[in-house]
């Protein structure tokens, strides 16, 4: 690993660590500043000339100031003459824009997917993006890691004998099912619909959950209007519990509160690819890492090996 330089951008420097030191590397935080006009400046504190480059910066909230960030940390790093420049991208906040479902949008995902490439990407390293077709807007190769066997592994340590996985709607219904394979344990999957004025309905749930231990699992879960109308609906067909898992625990506003509050929630499991600060957990929600996962991929990224081992269930 001697000709490795990994850089934390701003974002989420203890994932950054957590994987610094899983590869037993000195974790390493880029230099931002700030000119009286308001624009960035982004210094990279170590060599890169000739070396393998990695950028970890999850693209999350204040969205804009962290993606903008990280475009420089691509530039700074083209500048400096990096053999190959990696984004690690544990989290991509503009993957849920992936389609023209309005007239006169943009599609978001495309363009910034663009930018990181324009910006000096070579590599992306992503976590749990929230479509296939994202992994596609990319024109440089992309290693597309999952959480499902970290959140598995947490959910085999209880009884699964009367367990169902549920899907909060049919298009993250596959994922729930190699999840469910992964657990042994039946699925279900819920029937929803989104309306223009961003509110959720979900009118039945295919599978059955009658007397069932469920866990329901997502992708991200954000203001968790889905997860609690989810609930509402798994409720009225006799759901015995509930546990609550994602891969991306946004939790905007009060939604961990929300969703931990009901009675009937007993457990809200989430990875630590978004940071949670203390003070907004709760006492129900359970936090696992990648960061193992990650560094791994870095690894085998960097000696040339299969990265494919680590998102194969």
């Amino acid at each position: 690993m001697r000709e490795i330089a990994v850089f934390s951008g701003s974002a989420h420097p203890g994932l950054a660590a957590a994987i610094c030191a899983q590869l037993g590397l000195e974790p390493r935080s880029a230099r931002v500043s700030r000119f009286a006009n308001d624009c960035l400046e982004v210094r990279l504190p170590a060599n890169c000339r000739e070396r393998d480059v990695f950028l970890i910066q999850p693209i999350v909230a204040p969205v804009q100031e962290n993606l903008v960030e990280l475009l420089l940390m691509c530039d700074a790093a083209r500048g400096a003459s990096a053999a190959r420049t990696t984004v690690v991208l544990p989290h991509f906040a503009y993957a849920r824009s992936d389609k023209k479902d309005a007239p006169r949008i943009s599609i978001a995902a495309r363009l910034v997917a663009d930018l990181l490439v324009t910006a000096g990407a070579d590599r992306v390293l992503a976590m749990a993006l929230h479509s296939p077709q994202v992994h596609g807007f990319f024109s440089v190769p992309v290693d597309h890691l999952h959480a499902l066997r970290e959140l598995a592994a947490h959910f085999r340590h209880g009884d699964l004998t009367n367990t169902t996985v549920v899907a909060p709607d049919l298009g993250y219904a596959k994922e729930a099912a190699r999840f469910a394979r992964l657990l042994g344990v039946p699925v279900a999957a819920g029937a929803k619909e989104r309306f223009p004025d961003d509110r959720v309905v979900i009118s039945s749930v295919i599978g059955d959950v009658s007397g069932r231990d469920v866990i329901v699992l997502d992708d991200e879960i954000a203001k968790g209007s889905t997860v609690l109308e989810l609930l509402a609906r798994l409720r009225e067909r006799g759901a015995a519990s509930i546990r609550v898992a994602c891969t991306h625990g946004l939790f905007a506003g009060d939604a961990l509160t929300r969703i931990g509050d009901q009675d009937d929630v007993l457990e809200i499991v989430c990875t630590d690819t978004v940071p949670i600060p203390p003070g907004h957990r709760h006492a129900k929600l359970t936090v696992l890492s990648v960061a193992p996962a990650l560094a791994e991929a870095i690894r085998r990224i960097h000696n040339g090996e299969s990265v494919s081992a680590l998102f194969d269930t």
